[in-house]
């Protein structure tokens, strides 16, 4: 039997800039890919990371998409040690900079998380995995989203508050998770809603546009992520709507919402031919 990921597994197939990810040459699947119109993903246990196999068999992704939830409340300090323990040095300095402890645990719960699922599928042991940078999508410089040298292994990481979302793909693939906006922010980023979607919003009572106002943010950053470019494109020239249901911004490219706990919303974006 392959070995399989800790925690529970969704049915049938189911934050900082650099949290996406894709490797390899871009390689589209064999036929177009339908996706559900909301998906689960499954919740991740971490516990006992130091106590994995140190060499495993890699395991083939399961097509079209696994999505992997970690709560960050959820691990007790020994967890918090050993997730500390797998991540290079580059992410520990990165650890070390945050001033608060509750920023800092969510930073290494999500790249352990990271590297603990790459690891099943790569058969490298989670603190040996060589992950390096793409140049940056804006400047060129060394410090764009980490990549993977395996072929055909795409991956995203986003984390938000406590919650830390990952999402592995053979396509290239974006997560996205946010904390529900407050008006402040709302009224802030007015700028990143495509017109469309600005009218939307207006439409609505005053009591639902922050939720409103989110689910169309998480949907544009999984889609930018997928993209490879982040927030260096426009995220105003893209509709994917504020409505209960997505819209996909592309043709071969599927945004989905995904169920999470209250208090977020998030969503995934898949190239999808």
């Amino acid at each position: 039997m392959p070995e399989q990921l800790p925690g529970r597994l969704p049915g049938p197939s189911a934050h900082d800039p650099p949290a996406g990810g894709a490797c390899g040459p871009p390689a589209a699947p064999a036929s177009p890919v339908a996706l559900p119109q909301r998906l689960c993903p499954a919740v991740l246990d971490l516990s006992g990371l130091r106590d994995r196999p140190a060499a495993r068999a890699p395991r083939t992704l399961r097509a079209p998409l696994e999505l992997y939830l970690a709560r960050v409340a959820e691990q007790d300090a020994q967890t918090l040690r050993q997730a500390r323990e797998v991540l290079d040095a580059e992410e520990r300095a990165r650890a070390r900079a945050f001033r608060h402890d509750r920023d800092r645990d969510a930073y290494v719960v999500a790249h352990a998380a990271l590297r603990e699922v790459l690891s099943v599928v790569t058969g490298v042991s989670a603190d040996a995995l060589p992950l390096t940078r793409e140049p940056c999508a804006g400047c060129g410089g060394p410090h764009g989203r980490p990549v993977l040298p395996t072929p055909g292994v795409h991956f995203s990481l986003s984390h938000s508050g406590g919650l830390v979302l990952v999402a592995l793909a053979p396509a290239p693939v974006g997560v996205d998770v946010e904390e529900l906006a407050t008006v402040k922010v709302m009224l802030s980023a007015q700028s990143a809603l495509h017109r469309a979607e600005a009218d939307e919003l207006a439409r609505l009572p005053a009591y639902s546009r922050p939720a409103a106002f989110t689910r169309a943010w998480v949907r544009k950053e999984a889609y930018l992520k997928g993209l490879g470019t982040g927030l260096v494109r426009n995220p105003a020239l893209d509709y994917l709507g504020t409505g209960p249901t997505p819209t996909d911004p592309a043709p071969g490219w599927a945004v989905r919402d995904l169920l999470v706990p209250s208090g977020y919303a998030a969503a995934v974006g898949l190239r999808t031919c």
